[in-house]
């Protein structure tokens, strides 16, 4: 899991939203992937921020899961957004 920014609010929410995401089994997203949406939210200190979320296969399809998740201020500033990720195994 790595951050692309060093802002500690979106950093926080893009930790929180990834534990959310990787609730869901491997069992559970392989029939949907690729699949991924994006919502509107509020962040730990208020702001108004947006929420990406995707599932997409690692490498293969069939194989293990990439869980993305990137918080970020805005589409002028993705960029400057907190990204994180886990893999979900399919193995697991």
């Amino acid at each position: 899991m790595s951050g692309s920014t060093s802002d500690p609010d979106l950093e926080a929410m893009a930790r929180d939203e990834l534990a959310r995401a990787m609730t869901l089994s491997w069992r559970d997203l392989k029939g949907i992937v690729p699949w991924g949406d994006t919502f509107e939210g509020v962040s730990p200190a208020g702001r108004y921020v947006e929420v990406e979320r995707s599932y997409i296969w690692a490498s293969e399809p069939g194989g293990d899961i990439l869980c993305e998740v990137t918080v970020y201020g805005g589409p002028s500033r993705y960029d400057h957004g907190a990204r994180v990720s886990k893999v979900i195994s399919r193995h697991a």
